[in-house]
C-alpha cells in the first residue's frame, strides 16, 4: 500500500510545493522582520507561511497522520514516542541563506516510518526544481515537465565537497578536511547539499554544526535512492524520532 500511495499523493505534493514557493519568492524581495528563535536560529513570515500552507494541506491529505515540522509549537516525546508514522517537513529551509538574499533555500518534507524516511521531496523555488523519491524507487530530478533518474558520480581525480556558507569556520569541520587530499571545496545552502550530490555534481558532504531531523530526513532518502550514502561518525545510518530533542547527531554523505 505504500509505494501506490505516495505515487497518489506525490503530484499533489508536487503542486503544493511549487505554490508555497512562489509565495516564498515574493517574500525573498521583501525586507523581512526576523525573529529568533530559542534555539538561536532565525524565523521569518516566510517561515511561518510556508508552515501554515503545507500543514494544512497534508492535514487535508492525510488526516491521520500526525505532522512534526521545524515550526510546530514543541510536541513533547511522550506523545511522539508512539508514532510509528508521521509527516517531517522544514517550510523553509536555508532561511539564513534566504535573509542574506541568496537563493540556496528549499522545501523540504519527508515521510517518516518505523524512525526511518521512505519518502523524501525537495523543492528549490529559485530553480523551480523538484527532487523526490517514492519507496522502492530511484530518487527524480523534475524540472518542468520532464522527469531524470538520479545517479551519484564517484570523483576522478579530484572530489567536489560541499559544505554550508556558515560551516567553514567549524573546527571539527576543519580537522576533518585538513586529512583528505585531492578534494575541491564548494558552499551551498539548506538540504540541497544532498540533492546535488544525488545528481552527481558533488561527492561529499561532511556535516559536524548543528542541524535537526527536519533539515536531513528528506535529503537523506533522496541521496540514498540515487545509490549515495549518509552515516552517522559511528558509521551506522541515521534514526529518527528515538529521542527527546530534533537534533541530528554529525554525519558524512557521500556518492
Amino acid at each position: 500500500m505504500i509505494k501506490p500511495m505516495f505515487a497518489a499523493l506525490l503530484p499533489e505534493l508536487i503542486e503544493l510545493t511549487s505554490e508555497v514557493g512562489e509565495r516564498i519568492m515574493v517574500l525573498h524581495s521583501e525586507k523581512l522582520d526576523i525573529t529568533v528563535k530559542s534555539d538561536n536560529t532565525p524565523m521569518t513570515i516566510a517561515d511561518e507561511t510556508a508552515h501554515k500552507l503545507i500543514s494544512a494541506k497534508l492535514e487535508q491529505l492525510t488526516p491521520d497522520i500526525p505532522i512534526l515540522s521545524e515550526e510546530s509549537h514543541e510536541i513533547p516525546f511522550a506523545i511522539r514516542k508512539d508514532w510509528n508514522e508521521y509527516w517531517l517537513i522544514d517550510p523553509l529551509d536555508g532561511t539564513r541563506d534566504f535573509l542574506d538574499g541568496n537563493y540556496d533555500f528549499c522545501i523540504n518534507i519527508a515521510y517518516v516510518k518505523n524512525n526511518y524516511p521512505i519518502f523524501g521531496l525537495i523543492y528549490a523555488p529559485f530553480s523551480k526544481v523538484h527532487y523526490y523519491r517514492i519507496p522502492g524507487e530511484t530518487s527524480i530530478k523534475l524540472l518542468g515537465n520532464v522527469c531524470y533518474p538520479l545517479q551519484t558520480s564517484q570523483p576522478g581525480r579530484w572530489q567536489h565537497v560541499v559544505i554550508g556558507h556558515y560551516s567553514s569556520t567549524n573546527k571539527h569541520l576543519q580537522k576533518h578536511l585538513s586529512n583528505k587530499t585531492n578534494f575541491e571545496l564548494f558552499l551551498l545552502g539548506s538540504a540541497l547539499k544532498f540533492c546535488t550530490i544525488a545528481e552527481g555534481k558533488y561527492h561529499y558532504y561532511p556535516k559536524f554544526g548543528l542541524c535537526s531531523e527536519w533539515d536531513t530526513a528528506a535529503g537523506v532518502c533522496i541521496l540514498e535512492g540515487a545509490g549515495g550514502s549518509v552515516k552517522g561518525l559511528d558509521g551506522k545510518p541515521l534514526s529518527y524520532n528515538t529521542k527527546e530533542d530534533s537534533v541530528s547527531p554529525a554525519f558524512l554523505a557521500s556518492a
